[in-house]
């Protein structure tokens, strides 16, 4: 039931999605237990908490949609332990998202763990958008860090980083004009 563009951009999404938060926690693999416990002013305050929570979350809506509902626990292991923990997470979650889209069920209605009513479809693009939202925390917290060349963490250069977008320039005679205003 997807189409090419369906299929774009579900793979974009889901893509980026998987792969920022995975380049996030391998830019924290080498901070220390102290560095990674350190509590700041934002979201769940400590960059362990917050990865944790990410996967938490992912994994949490996942079996809301699936009907296989996952116990709300915490386990914020060490970055190397969160790593294989959000790729197992994540595959399962990216299943879920490919076969809700597959099967044209994005309005399929659950019942949630706080017993709201939520569509399939809605709550892939929640989980997406709220695990974007806490990698900006991350971001913050690593710039807070003393970290260097953090990235922006945007599509577009998540396009470039994978080869989706070409990362040469196009020649000065086939780029826009200065007056272009998309230039």
């Amino acid at each position: 039931m997807t189409s090419p563009t369906t299929d774009f951009f579900l793979d974009s999404l889901l893509g980026h999605d998987r792969d920022m938060t995975s380049y996030l926690m391998a830019l924290s693999a080498d901070l220390g237990d102290e560095e990674l416990d350190r509590e700041f002013d934002i979201g769940h305050r400590t960059l362990r908490r917050t990865f944790d929570h990410i996967i938490l979350a992912t994994d949490s809506w996942n079996g809301q949609m699936t009907g296989e509902p996952v116990p709300w626990k915490p386990d914020p292991a060490s970055i190397a332990e969160m790593q294989v923990r959000h790729q197992a997470v994540y595959a399962r979650f990216e299943a879920t998202a490919r076969a809700i889209a597959a099967e044209g069920r994005e309005d399929e209605v659950f019942i949630d763990a706080h017993a709201y009513p939520q569509t399939k479809g809605l709550t892939v693009l929640h989980v997406i958008l709220h695990s974007h939202m806490h990698r900006s925390e991350v971001l913050h917290i690593l710039q807070r860090l003393g970290v260097a060349d953090l990235p922006e963490g945007d599509p577009q250069e998540w396009g470039h980083y994978t080869g989706r977008i070409p990362t040469s320039r196009p020649e000065p005679e086939t780029a826009g004009s200065p007056d272009d205003p998309a230039h």
